[in-house]
């Protein structure tokens, strides 16, 4: 009889640890969603801003290669003309 009482007893503490089990389960759930969740919008945003700066430099570095090469086709326009006219 005794036996039979401490298995009852052993298994009603079990289901009750086990719904509190769930529980502790269930929020340590949410909050790895959350910090993951923050951890991937930080990472967004900073590949944006790494994009952003990326594409000012190559912006910057195709315009100064604009204004190089009109420069040279200025300059062999004039050595053309003056080619021409001698």
């Amino acid at each position: 009889m005794k036996k039979i009482i401490l298995s009852l007893a052993f298994v009603a503490l079990l289901a009750s640890c086990q719904d509190k089990t769930k529980e502790k389960l269930d929020e340590a759930k949410d909050a790895i969603t959350k910090e993951v969740t923050t951890s991937i919008d930080s990472a967004k945003i900073k590949a944006e801003a790494k994009l952003d700066t990326l594409k000012d430099k190559a912006n910057s570095k195709v315009d100064s290669l604009k204004l190089k090469s009109a420069e040279k086709i200025e300059k062999a326009t004039k050595k053309l003309k003056e080619a021409v006219n001698k």
